[in-house]
């Protein structure tokens, strides 16, 4: 089942996707459940439930193939005379595969077989993680899309084409994407036919370092989470490290240091739009607006980008209260889980509205789905707020914006007074000033009832990083992508703050000042 589940990642509480414990590695079936011999009383067929492991591409600069381990579960009454679709499902970063039947009862139930594997890297499946590079995580889906094939008891649309959705979270989202644009280039048509990944990414090193400013706490909990099982590579284990100590995201532009941009140059949709793809497919996007990894504005990226203008009118965004979540108290934010979107969707959750929308894309029945071709964004407060675009609507002018470095509470200037509703992804531009080097400042949207009391609307700021002196330097300076209703009473601000939580130790390296003079905000406001 999929489900945001906390769990621990590195002594903190992160919400993502559950994943349970290795294979037994046993290839043969195994019924799970049913009725004894002879017994009176008729029980439900089982699961059929398979273990077993495929062998696919080496690792770079070795000759032996690795090991990709898998637990596919066939549903009660699927045949080669009563076929069913497969979702493919996979953990998130740090987990291994699903192997308990009943942790898919609602998809078997529905009559889907679902397929959960071990990422190269983690579980049982060898070789290292390379973060969903195309010429290997790529290959690794690619070959398991070919085993789905094979099943007799799978849907097929053609040689070598299962009736295929897929489902998981954060890593377990960035699967999906690698292995539906890895077929598009090598078929040149989708082989995927719907997906729903939740809070993944757009671009690895715009999520782990913004304008080249490294998110810390992420990039040590991701080193952390990955030793168990020695998964990254050496060197990207010693970058991801170097960057964390030295507040600079690795280019290897400095002799003797790493390059994480190469390195994840092609792991994400954003290499794939680049190169002229798109999926021509729907897509049921999850995403956290309190996600302070993978934030609201890679999902918005990834339904503005990585899907066709057709597939969008067949597709789903939803945003709730939740995703990879830490403590955010520097500048002061908010702790809320909840998903208003999907209950207003399905009265349910995400998982509810996931089976419901395979039901409409995989199966084409009609279950009465609601809400395609829009954004759906969880407000704080637990209301949902529904849009068609996401792009600035308003600009205010705010005068001039300034911000200690270094050290420094944070600073608010109102924007506007309630009620005003803003949903998508603001921005601010003016003329920038910063004499010192490396200076650097926090922004984001806070809400209040007086600047004493103004918190972040949801958790997220966004770094200007300016590395050298600057006199008056014309600036766009995005803001996080948020989704929130200010009442009557409350104010809307802009904070500015020399230090984050979630940047931590990232700030400037020298005390100074960083001023915007002519600040203008640009809002996307909703209009009633």
């Amino acid at each position: 089942m999929l489900t945001r589940t906390a769990r621990l990642l590195g002594g903190v509480l992160v919400t993502s996707v559950l994943a349970v414990v290795p294979s037994t590695g046993d290839a043969t079936a195994a019924p799970v459940g049913g009725a004894a011999a002879g017994s009176a009383t008729a029980k439900p067929a089982p699961v059929t439930t398979v273990d077993g492991c495929i062998k696919s591409k080496p690792e770079p600069g070795t000759k032996a193939k690795i090991d990709l381990c898998y637990t596919y579960f066939k549903p009660a009454g699927a045949n080669r005379r009563q076929r069913v679709p497969m979702i493919m499902h996979s953990h998130g970063w740090g987990g291994s595969r699903t192997e308990s039947a009943r942790a898919f009862k609602t998809f078997t139930d529905a009559g889907y077989g679902v397929l959960s594997f071990d990422q190269r890297g983690f579980g049982e499946s060898g070789g290292h993680a390379h973060v969903e590079d195309p010429t290997l995580e790529g290959v690794d889906v690619r070959k398991l899309v070919r085993l789905v094939s094979e099943l007799r008891w799978v849907q097929q649309d053609g040689r070598g084409d299962p009736r295929l959705g897929a489902i998981g979270g954060s890593y377990g989202g960035g699967y999906q994407f690698v292995g539906a644009f890895e077929e598009l280039r090598v078929k040149g048509k989708p082989v995927f036919d719907a997906l729903a990944p939740e809070i993944t990414w757009n671009d690895v090193s715009d999520s782990l370092a913004p304008e080249g400013v490294v998110r810390t706490e992420w990039a040590l909990l991701l080193s952390a989470a990955s030793v168990p099982t020695d998964a990254l590579p050496t060197s990207v284990y010693k970058a991801l490290l170097e960057g964390a100590a030295t507040g600079t995201y690795p280019d290897g532009s400095l002799p003797g240091t790493e390059d994480l941009v190469t390195f994840f140059e092609k792991n994400g949709p954003r290499w794939h739009v680049d190169h002229g793809r798109r999926l021509p497919i729907p897509v049921l996007f999850g995403q956290g607006t309190t996600d302070g990894l993978f934030p609201l504005q890679q999902g918005l990226r990834n339904w503005r980008t990585a899907i066709t203008k057709q597939a969008r009118k067949q597709s789903i965004f939803v945003a709730y209260n939740g995703g990879h979540v830490l403590p955010s108290v520097l500048p002061q934010g908010v702790n809320v889980t909840s998903d208003p979107c999907s209950k207003r969707l399905t009265g349910g959750d995400f998982e509810k509205l996931s089976i419901r929308f395979f039901d409409e894309q995989l199966k084409g029945r009609d279950r009465g789905l609601g809400g395609y071709g829009k954004l759906h964004l969880a407000t704080a407060a637990n209301d949902c707020v529904t849009v068609k675009r996401v792009k600035a609507t308003r600009s205010v002018d705010l005068g001039t914006v300034a911000s200690t470095t270094a050290a420094g509470a944070p600073i608010p200037y109102e924007i506007a007074e309630g009620p005003v509703t803003v949903a998508g992804t603001p921005y601010l531009t003016g003329d920038v000033t910063a004499l010192g080097v490396q200076n650097r400042a926090f922004y984001g949207l806070a809400i209040g009832a007086s600047p004493l009391d103004a918190h972040l609307v949801q958790n997220n700021v966004l770094p200007l990083s300016e590395d050298l002196p600057v006199t008056g330097v014309a600036r766009r300076i995005d803001l996080p992508s948020v989704s929130v209703r200010v009442p009557k009473g409350q104010h809307l601000y802009l904070l500015a703050s020399p230090i984050s939580d979630t940047f931590v130790g990232m700030g400037s390296r020298v005390p100074g000042l960083i001023t915007i003079a002519d600040t203008t905000v640009h809002l996307p406001v909703v209009r009633r």
